[in-house]
């Protein structure tokens, strides 16, 4: 299968990768400006947006899509989920990312015994319960549970709905089979073997994955982390210039 992706600008290649409930269209604003200076290719990952389902649907299998659609080195960002897909694509072909930027991200999403920074086991288990029963509305709540703490959540609201209606929302199957990621991913232990250079930007006020996750990921990555003050899961759409001038400069290093 082919993913659907959309290019904009000329330069390097960067790769945009989205997170769970949503698709490559959240990416719009920021691919804009950051096609200013590269050549940003905004992806669906299977089953979102205009990209067919794939089966089987594992971390794995979404990073090897990546990395068979992208044949050059690319420098990677992703977000949440799609910063674990970013992980786990550095590990399986090291000489293809020439950097990484996770955004919001954790290498466990689910919280463990050893890992508090992360989502409830039992509110994942409501999200895949609430897709059985009401799509649509499971989707609208996680949407809000992402700009929960956020001082602009309102704005940012909208700005997530207004993207997730713009192309064809997530099919059910993909939804299930990334919560089934989310759960299930647990690359703490692979970490040290990521060889590219590493940037991480998170929101001061994020409930899904908390601050202390990239904390934690920067002292064992020895990676810049920037925390967006009043930021939630989103800081690319709260904070963008900030995020926005963070990122330019993390490339032009690099």
């Amino acid at each position: 299968m082919s993913l659907y992706i959309e290019t904009l600008g000329q330069g390097e290649d960067l790769v945009l990768i989205h997170g769970w409930g949503i698709h490559g269209a959240v990416w719009q604003r920021t691919a804009e400006q950051l096609a200013r200076s590269h050549c940003v290719h905004i992806v669906d990952l299977p089953g979102c947006g205009a990209s067919p389902m794939v089966t089987p649907y594992t971390l794995a299998e979404l990073a090897r899509l990546l990395d068979q659609a992208f044949p050059l080195p690319v420098h990677v960002l992703g977000w949440s989920l799609g910063g674990a897909v970013g992980v786990q694509w550095a590990l399986a072909a090291p000489d293809k990312l020439r950097s990484l930027t996770l955004c919001a991200s954790s290498p466990s999403f689910m919280q463990r015994a050893d890992w508090p920074h992360a989502t409830p086991e039992a509110t994942l288990a409501a999200f895949a319960q609430g897709l059985n029963q009401d799509y649509a509305a499971t989707l609208e709540m996680f949407l809000g549970l992402q700009v929960m703490g956020s001082k602009d959540g309102r704005s940012v609201l909208r700005a997530l709905q207004a993207s997730l209606a713009s192309r064809p929302a997530p099919q059910a199957e993909a939804l299930m089979a990334g919560l089934a990621i989310l759960r299930d991913t647990d690359l703490r232990a692979s970490l040290v073997e990521l060889a590219c250079p590493v940037l991480l930007q998170y929101g001061e006020r994020d409930r899904m994955t908390p601050p202390q996750a990239g904390e934690w990921l920067a002292a064992q990555l020895d990676a810049q982390l920037i925390l967006h003050p009043g930021a939630g899961h989103a800081p690319f759409i709260s904070h963008e210039a900030a995020f926005l001038a963070a990122q330019q400069d993390f490339l032009a290093r690099v």
